[in-house]
């Protein structure tokens, strides 16, 4: 798994490469044929022959000579020759070194990004804008693009109003951070005044505003297990409405999915065992979920190559990664899922911009990135 801090890092092999397994030296004559063999592959999605290798790669090499490199990478696990071509296309460890050392990322188009910065700064709801953003990332990077919705427990209490409805049912509405508004109803143990529900709301406002739902939550809990005769009823009523507000959700964290289709367009992903596996994944959710909880911590873009996920279903995949932040605490990931042989030079820029929007997006005092 590899992280970018910054869209401004591109490839200088003039040192050796070594490789990690085995400890041999890579030259800078084996390093540029991979470098082309990779891009080639990623290109066309056809096997790389020595021809094309001594055309494209600016090498004065003999034929025998590329055959004998491509031998030494393929010794050392970094490509393969499908048994139906003499040709050789890049293995994982063939992908992982070319993204970690030799890739040269690639700006973003003016007209890519004036229309993310325009159609993410459109829209005042949050959910929408979650929305758009997974839609961008599809239909910019013709994959899947996939975004979390913000963690509720990363979310800050503003303000929050009860309103009465038929029987013993309520509306719940509050803000949090800033300006995103959450309705919930909720089932009380009796029927409610306005005037009752308004005086619930005051007193929870006064005490809880400002602060975490998690920490509500928590807070919340303790109240209920002290002593409740030292509370009038108005205060243990609000307490017990809160409670029923901010509970834990059974269900998991969620995300937005766009484009998946879009993976039944490429010839590596078109088996139908493999595409089963995969439309199950995204129907499960859990491992994807899990998945893009390992990205909330870490700096910059991650790229997950494969097997490296640890999933079988995203075994021939890639995943690139970065997460996003409202009033500075990471909220939520996004990223695009596509086949191993992706245009990561494309990708890794689309995804560090789009997670930088959508913050802003998301936290209206926050400034727009360049």
């Amino acid at each position: 798994m590899r992280r970018w801090h910054s869209l401004g890092w591109s490839a200088n092999y003039d040192l050796l490469e070594v490789d990690v397994r085995t400890g041999q030296v890579l030259n800078e004559r084996s390093l540029q044929l991979l470098k082309t063999l990779v891009e080639r592959y990623i290109s066309d999605g056809q096997p790389v022959g020595s021809r094309v290798l001594s055309k494209d790669s600016g090498l004065n090499l003999s034929p025998a000579t590329i055959r004998n490199v491509m031998a030494d990478l393929e010794d050392l696990g970094l490509v393969h020759s499908p048994h139906t071509s003499a040709g050789r296309v890049p293995t994982v460890s063939g992908y992982r070194l070319f993204v970690d050392s030799l890739l040269t990322v690639k700006p973003l188009q003016s007209e890519d990004l004036s229309r993310l910065h325009q159609e993410l700064s459109i829209t005042d709801n949050n959910g929408d804008v979650i929305g758009v953003a997974s839609r961008l990332l599809s239909e910019l990077t013709r994959m899947a693009g996939v975004v979390t919705l913000p963690r509720r427990e990363m979310l800050c209490l503003r303000h929050i109003e009860f309103l009465p409805l038929s029987n013993t049912r309520v509306l719940v509405i509050f803000v949090t951070n800033e300006q995103e508004v959450h309705n919930k109803i909720i089932h009380t143990t009796k029927v409610f005044s306005a005037s009752e529900l308004q005086q619930a709301a005051n007193y929870l406002n006064s005490i809880y505003c400002g602060r975490s739902l998690v920490s509500v939550r928590q807070a919340v809990f303790e109240e209920l297990k002290e002593d409740q005769a030292r509370m009038n009823q108005g205060m243990l009523d609000a307490i017990k409405m809160a409670q029923l507000t901010f509970e834990q959700d059974s269900e998991k964290e969620d995300y937005v999915l766009t484009g998946e289709t879009n993976l039944m367009g490429f010839s590596e992903l078109a088996d139908m065992d493999l595409l089963k596996k995969l439309f199950e994944a995204f129907s499960q959710k859990q491992d994807v979920i899990h998945l893009l909880d390992q990205c909330m911590n870490a700096e910059g873009v991650q790229i997950f190559i494969g097997e490296e996920s640890g999933y079988q279903a995203f075994d021939h995949c890639s995943l690139v990664t970065s997460s996003y932040s409202i009033s500075d605490e990471v909220v939520g990931v996004l990223g695009v899922i596509g086949p191993t042989r992706m245009a990561y030079e494309k990708v890794i820029p689309y995804v560090d911009i789009t997670a930088k929007l959508l913050g802003a997006a998301l936290n209206p005092k926050s400034s727009s990135p360049s």
